[in-house]
């Protein structure tokens, strides 16, 4: 027989809905405006980690839209429009399989604070969190838990040396001379796990700057102005200091596309308007974008994504 029912239970689904009120009465408390985007745009993101779906109408074979993967370019755009303080609560797609922590549809909480930075930011996501989960926030940098974790520093470690322990810890089934690739094999896999509690790391990698501005930090290593929020080792909200130069900017997706091209991904076309915005001024602030349902999971203390969905398609 067709199993017809949700994927949540009812009390989940009650859970639900009260978060998504207590969320916007959050953001209305602090004078956050709330702001819908499009989800069916004609450019998506150029990041090599993210997969976006297309769509075409048969009318018009040839003209490819996305389903969108982030509000973040229509939201600067507002900004740059003159907005104040905005946050998105809805819809986002992503193409990839469904696991315990992903669904191709999601819901996601996204907000920008003109003039803040993003120690401000943090603080906030802090008092947001903890309104509904207990806990001391800790605070430590991506070079610290490597040290923590693996003994290792991530900014002075060779590939090779990267390699050594990948191999070690974990035996990958592949090969790589890119220090990137196992850097991020050795966080997902070993470091991530070990979050407990309410963590924020802070000074990533320049490589994984995305749309972070970048600057040095007390060891002269150059990282990204970029934090993201751990809840009992799942990531749960990613934020930064935004990048302003429209010139940084379009470098940037330039270099994303040539990798995309080199690994055989889809070549998204980069989002002229968005730049043009930038070009135009965005005033500076922090942004982050939170996992809604990843939180509702870390609240209900659920381990797969499925339990807090109305249906898991």
């Amino acid at each position: 027989m067709t199993d017809w029912k949700p994927s949540a239970d009812i009390e989940m689904l009650q859970k639900r809905a009260a978060l998504l009120a207590n969320i916007r009465t959050f953001f209305a408390a602090r004078d956050v405006m709330e702001v819908d985007v499009p989800v069916l745009a004609t450019t998506t993101v150029a990041d090599p980690n993210i997969e976006s779906f297309i769509v075409s109408f048969s009318a018009d074979a040839f003209e490819k839209y996305y389903l969108m993967t982030s509000p973040e370019f229509y939201m600067k755009r507002l900004l740059a429009a003159g907005c104040q303080s905005i946050y998105y609560l809805g819809k986002a797609f992503r193409a990839e399989e469904n696991s315990s922590r992903h669904a191709a549809e999601f819901t996601m909480l996204e907000w920008y604070r003109p003039h803040w930075n993003a120690q401000q930011l943090m603080d906030e996501v802090s008092a947001l969190v903890t309104e509904h989960i207990s806990g001391e926030i800790q605070k430590t940098t991506y070079r610290q838990v490597f040290l923590d974790h693996l003994g290792i520093d991530p900014h002075i470690a060779t590939a090779s040396d990267l390699k050594t322990l990948a191999n070690e810890k974990l035996s990958p089934a592949f090969d790589s001379d890119d220090k990137n690739i196992w850097l991020d094999l050795l966080f997902s896999h070993v470091v991530e796990p070990q979050l407990q509690g309410l963590v924020f790391v802070e000074q990533f990698p320049v490589a994984q700057a995305a749309l972070a501005q970048t600057y040095a930090d007390a060891y002269g290593n150059p990282v990204a102005a970029r934090f993201e929020l751990y809840i009992n080792g799942v990531e749960i909200a990613n934020g930064y200091q935004e990048e302003l130069d429209a010139k940084v900017l379009a470098e940037r997706f330039l270099d994303n596309i040539a990798l995309r091209k080199s690994r055989g991904q889809t070549l998204p076309p980069v989002d002229e308007r968005f730049l043009a915005a930038m070009a135009a001024g965005m005033p500076a602030c922090a942004g982050v974008a939170l996992g809604f349902d990843r939180l509702l999971m870390a609240i209900g203390d659920k381990k797969n994504i499925a339990a807090v969905l109305p249906f898991c398609n």
